[in-house]
């Protein structure tokens, strides 16, 4: 369901939480996003009033029996359907399917009166209705828009997919499928407007959670990697083949390449404008063999017996023993 708050989740207790323990909850939050301890912080503004919110539905045994069993008929995750004190059989859930409506009777939440010059309008008179044809088309116009909401949902897709963008299939909260086009060089936080797809109208907000990758890492444009290579690729130099979010590319390894190192792949990064892309960097990780075959380890042996390079050389000569 559009814009369901699970109250419980966002005070961080669990459904059979007592009185007391909803109470503590409260008050721990509430300190943490404080808009005095937190100045300017938008995102723990809003925070601090979802958590105003919930306390008052979960503090009040009766808005907190009716929430649960609103919950329980839209057979929202977690709540379970359970006889409490309080029992509302005369109420039918699904005449308040959109979430905000029913925390706004809930909470006997009411708009201001509409005003006249600056002035309230009479509440005892009766409001005139339309008389003409172009009247009943604004008034019916707007009651459609009053209703209008805007929702949000999260979408979490692989590095790859933010990568590419395209159609995408999306299963929103309230049963619906819709088919969205999704823009390439999709990252975390970024938000997707999609107009007329909210509730009775309003507009859809993706908010976009990019999956974590097991090899690739993105840092602002950049793909970040660790490259394994052998002993003998590093110190003769190598032409290997690596991964790219566009499929495998060949690349020259440097003779003597040195672990550590970073090695760059110009324009194989995300998106960056329409024109340009960041670059794949490469950490150069020099990988040891686990098991030698006899072939191999007499190869080994072989270099070792005619190789030049001492890399404790330096070392050597520089340590002097302490003399007693």
């Amino acid at each position: 369901m559009q814009n369901f708050r699970n109250y419980f989740e966002i005070l961080g207790v669990e459904q059979d939480a007592s009185p007391a323990q909803i109470k503590q909850a409260f008050r721990q939050q509430a300190r943490k996003y404080h808009p005095d301890l937190n100045p300017g912080d938008k995102a723990a503004e809003e925070q601090f009033k979802l958590l105003g919110e919930a306390y008052e539905v979960l503090s009040d045994p009766e808005r907190r029996s009716q929430y649960e069993q609103y919950s329980s008929f839209w057979q929202q995750k977690g709540f379970r359907q359970r006889v409490g004190k309080f029992s509302f059989k005369d109420i039918d859930f699904s005449d308040l399917g959109d979430f905000n409506s029913f925390i706004d009777q809930l909470l006997n939440r009411r708009e201001e009166p509409a005003r006249n010059n600056g002035r309230p309008a009479d509440s005892a008179s009766e409001p005139r209705p339309p008389s003409r044809q172009g009247d009943a088309s604004r008034t019916a116009s707007q009651a459609k828009a009053s209703n209008r909401r805007d929702a949000e949902a999260t979408l979490t897709v692989p590095l790859e997919r933010a990568y590419v963008g395209g159609q995408e299939r999306i299963r929103l909260e309230d049963g619906r499928a819709i088919e969205v086009d999704m823009p390439p060089g999709m990252v975390t936080g970024q938000r997707i407007r999609l107009k007329g797809q909210g509730m009775s109208g309003g507009n859809l907000y993706l908010r976009i959670a990019v999956e974590t990758h097991p090899f690739f890492k993105l840092v602002d444009n950049d793909i970040f990697c660790r490259m394994p290579i052998t002993p003998s690729e590093a110190a003769a130099g190598s032409n290997i083949t690596v991964p790219t979010l566009d499929g495998p590319v060949q690349m020259n390894v440097p003779p003597g390449v040195q672990a550590g190192k970073r090695l760059r792949l110009a324009g194989r990064g995300f998106p960056i404008g329409r024109d340009r892309r960041g670059d794949q960097i490469m950490e150069v990780e020099i990988v040891m063999p686990l098991k030698l075959s006899d072939r191999e380890r007499q190869l080994y042996e072989e270099l070792r017996s005619v190789e030049t390079f001492d890399p404790r050389a330096d070392l050597l000569q520089s340590w002097q023993p302490v003399s007693r």
